[in-house]
């Protein structure tokens, strides 16, 4: 990087448009502007000399030997050696520069604040004069001094640095590489590059740097350590400036990174309290929180104990145990232990409970003695810091040594002060983790609690949230047992993140459950979801796949509606994405078609179904997604299912949309079920001719020995159909195993009515009652024109069916 651009970014920085140095000429009568670096050089016109008896700023300085501050207003006092022309807001810093007793000429700094320069703006060029006047005294007697602007900045070991959020991009110079380890020729000037050296417990702080919002503009400060190749930590102390841009976006980043030693800096430091008030605000969950105060106060202090712990009704739901292992705890921790949650009563612990009751700081020296269950946490010397928030105490922190320890003043300084940012931070995540728990339940009670077992195949589903802003997305997904032999799979996708849309996908949900079971066809069911969604006036949209499988023959039906196309593994391994011929998205034209497309499915497909969270993010396109995931499939065991949804879901990362996932395995039917179906005519002999062919029926398939129970429960549905109903009737008849279904579908949608009452009075009624109570199990289910009456039978001795029996329906008519 040119020297002139690193020089211009650091003096920007401090809060100088332009350095001037100038320097004492010969017989000590004037000073000579030498040299001039800084981003605004052409702005402003200083003079080349400056009479050392004059009225200038300069002058002033080097005759006092003390630096001159002046702001705008105090500038226009000035008539000699100040910018001409004359500019609004401008300050003005001069700076003597001596070594040795000897005075050798004066810095002059030009800013555009109308406050001037800042405290922290002051100390760096105070330390940037000493710098050149060392500079100068080493070079005293040259005939031709080369530049020393540039040098001098090199000398403080100041790196400084240039980030653009967006791109992640960042411009850093030699002197930055150098102090994190990383040669020029191996950067490859990415931010990741550079945090990669950081330590972890670190990294909260140097986030908000380098994703800053737009809450965090102006000047931040933070200290960090960094791993260098040789394994040397090294500490580096940060200074930034973020800069917004025009759409009040953080546009650009600016800072320099200076090395500094932890050991040199007291324990209540102010750039420590800035780190850790940094990491606090980038924690959002209240374990977040407990591992910052672990990381800010265990190494620091030399502990070998910390806990962290809020207080909840009296008792103490312990956040952070550091040690985490539970052998390193008391027996009343370890009998508390709740996974990694312990559980422990306050009045268990007299020592926490009277600093809880009073609110203040406990320090107690080695060999003091506790009760059960404190002993042993802090043999050498215990802190007890109740945290305060908002009024009251929102949990207590304990630091322990097991040596000997003192507590100097320092150290109470960085107690206080880190319990009282705590235990705000504990407040505030606390309200995060109960709003994170409310998005997930309400999510939870949208999607089904458990997936049905079905016959010849296995579903499994899953799903993880966004793990950024509200956890309750727009992902559903959803399995449907039609019938016996059919099932309908779903998944969807609502647009956006919010309760809005987490509303949208639970009415989505509930409508193609009941449009699915009522008997409609596919398209028809995502039809009527779409035109639902058009009818609400939402301003979201949803997408939405659709599945029917008939599990007995394996033949499939999808409806894609601006969905991502199914993936479907073959038995053989090997796995391909379903070109379903799609629709548009649903709730945006309600005359929208959804054509269907058939596939046929053989024993030992798995169907997989996702969402876009699982196959696109921001640094991963949708064709590659789509590529891993089938690679996924292809290497997964479908011999477990759930455990092959796992392996498709992966390591995820971070999250900016929550994923659904739903797979089947399709094995087919083991026992095929054997059919028969008969349409009944509006006879006055139907009923006789429907008690025939089921008759018949049974002694065809060796099942007599349930024939009486049969035929009466069949007399009873028919009859009813046809007195209380008009329109075709239909009796089908189904045998799988040892159960026989008789089915009566008529087009009436309401369902039979029991009677309330029955006395000896009554004329009818009695049947629904008797079909009832002769089934194994008897209800009504709505199909496309009407409903089906059903019941099953179990047959109590039923002979091997007769050899070569298969599926096939008989169409009525007279014996």
């Amino acid at each position: 990087m040119p020297e002139t651009a690193v020089s211009e970014r650091a003096l920007t920085f401090a809060g100088a448009e332009l350095a001037a140095l100038y320097v004492l000429d010969a017989g000590d009568e004037e000073l000579r502007l030498a040299e001039t670096a800084g981003c605004a050089t052409s702005w402003y016109g200083l003079p080349e000399r400056l009479p050392l008896s004059g009225g200038s700023p300069a002058a002033h300085a080097f005759r006092a030997d003390r630096p001159l501050w002046l702001t705008p207003a105090a500038l226009t006092s000035y008539s000699e050696g100040v910018p001409t022309p004359p500019r609004a807001e401008v300050s003005l810093g001069a700076l003597p520069l001596s070594a040795d007793g000897g005075r050798l000429g004066c810095l002059v700094v030009m800013g555009g604040s109308v406050d001037g320069f800042e405290a922290e703006q002051r100390r760096f060029l105070t330390r940037y004069a000493d710098a050149l006047a060392g500079i100068l005294q080493a070079r005293t007697g040259r005939p031709d001094p080369s530049p020393v602007l540039y040098p001098a900045l090199r000398s403080l070991h100041v790196g400084s640095f240039a980030l653009v959020p967006d791109t992640g991009l960042i411009e850093a110079d030699e002197t930055l590489l150098e102090l994190v380890g990383i040669a020029p020729d191996d950067f490859d000037g990415k931010a990741d590059t550079l945090l990669a050296h950081a330590f972890p417990e670190d990294m909260h702080a140097l986030m908000s740097i380098v994703e800053p919002t737009s809450q965090t503009y102006g000047r931040r400060e933070l200290e960090f350590r960094v791993r260098r190749p040789t394994g040397e930590m090294r500490w580096l102390s940060l200074s930034c400036r973020v800069a917004a841009g025009t759409e009040a976006r953080p546009e650009q980043v600016l800072g320099v990174v200076t090395a500094t030693s932890v050991l040199s800096r007291s324990a209540d430091d102010v750039s420590r309290i800035q780190w850790l008030t940094a990491a606090l605000d980038a924690a959002a969950s209240v374990r977040d929180v407990g591992r910052v105060a672990v990381t800010a106060l265990r190494e620091p202090l030399d502990a070998d104990h910390v806990a962290l712990a809020e207080l909840r009704d009296n008792r103490l739901m312990v956040t952070v145990l550091d040690p985490p292992q539970p052998t390193a705890w008391p027996e009343l921790w370890r009998s508390e232990w709740r996974s990694e949650w312990p559980d422990v009563p306050v009045g268990a612990l007299p020592t926490l409970q009277r600093a809880l009751q009073d609110g203040r700081m406990d320090l107690w020296p080695a060999g003091s003695a506790f009760e059960p269950g404190l002993a042993g946490v802090g043999n050498g010397g215990l802190a007890v810091l109740p945290l305060p928030a908002k009024g009251g105490v929102a949990g207590v922190c304990l630091v322990g040594w097991d040596q000997a320890h003192e507590f100097v003043p320092e150290e109470r300084t960085l107690l206080t002060a880190t319990a009282a940012l705590v235990g705000q931070a504990l407040k505030r995540a606390h309200a995060y983790d109960a709003e994170q728990e409310l998005a997930t339940m309400l999510q939870r009670s949208l999607l089904p609690r458990r997936l049905p077992e079905l016959p010849g195949c296995t579903a499994v589903a899953r799903y993880l949230p966004a793990r950024r802003g509200l956890q309750v997305g727009g992902d559903w997904y959803d399995v449907i047992a039609l019938s016996e032999d059919r099932v309908a799979l779903v998944i969807g996708d609502v647009q956006g993140h919010s309760a809005g849309a987490a509303t949208i996908m639970g009415q989505m949900r509930t409508a193609v459950r009941a449009y699915a079971v009522e008997g409609h066809p596919p398209d028809v069911v995502v039809s009527h979801a779409n035109r639902l969604l058009v009818g609400m006036e939402t301003d979201l949209f949803a997408t939405c796949c659709y599945v029917e499988l008939d599990i007995e023959e394996g033949n499939t039906l999808f409806v894609r509606a601006g969905h991502l196309s199914p993936l479907v593994r073959h038995p053989d391994g090997s796995t391909e994405e379903i070109h379903v011929e799609g629709g548009l998205p649903l709730g945006i034209l309600a005359e929208a078609e959804f054509p269907m497309t058939a596939l046929a499915l053989a024993p030992g497909t798995v169907l997989a179904l996702v969402t876009d969270g699982l196959v696109e993010a921001s640094d991963l396109p949708l064709d590659e997604g789509m590529r891993r995931t089938r690679t996924a499939l292809a290497a997964a065991d479908p011999a477990d299912p759930g455990r092959m949804a796992d392996e498709l879901l992966g390591d995820v990362g971070r999250r900016d949309d929550d994923v659904a996932l739903l797979l089947l395995r399709y094995d087919g039917m083991k026992t095929r079920p054997i059919r028969a179906g008969w349409v009944v005519w509006r006879l006055p002999d139907a009923v006789m001719h429907a008690r025939r062919f089921t008759a018949r029926t049974l002694r065809r398939w060796s099942a007599e020995e349930a024939a009486d129970t049969v035929l009466l429960v069949v007399s009873e549905l028919v009859t009813n159909a046809l007195v209380h109903t008009q329109g075709p009737v239909r009796l089908d008849l189904t045998l799988r195993g040892d159960r026989v279904r008789i089915c009566v579908s008529d087009s009436s949608p309401r369902a039979p009515a029991k009677p309330v009452i029955v006395d000896w009075e009554s004329t009818g009624g009695r049947g629904l009652l008797l079909v009832e109570a002769m089934s194994e199990s008897f209800s009504t289910v709505p199909v496309a024109g009407g409903k089906q009456v059903y019941s099953e039978i179990i047959v109590p001795r039923r002979e091997q069916a007769p050899a070569g029996s298969e599926p096939r329906a008989e169409r009525g008519g007279l014996p």
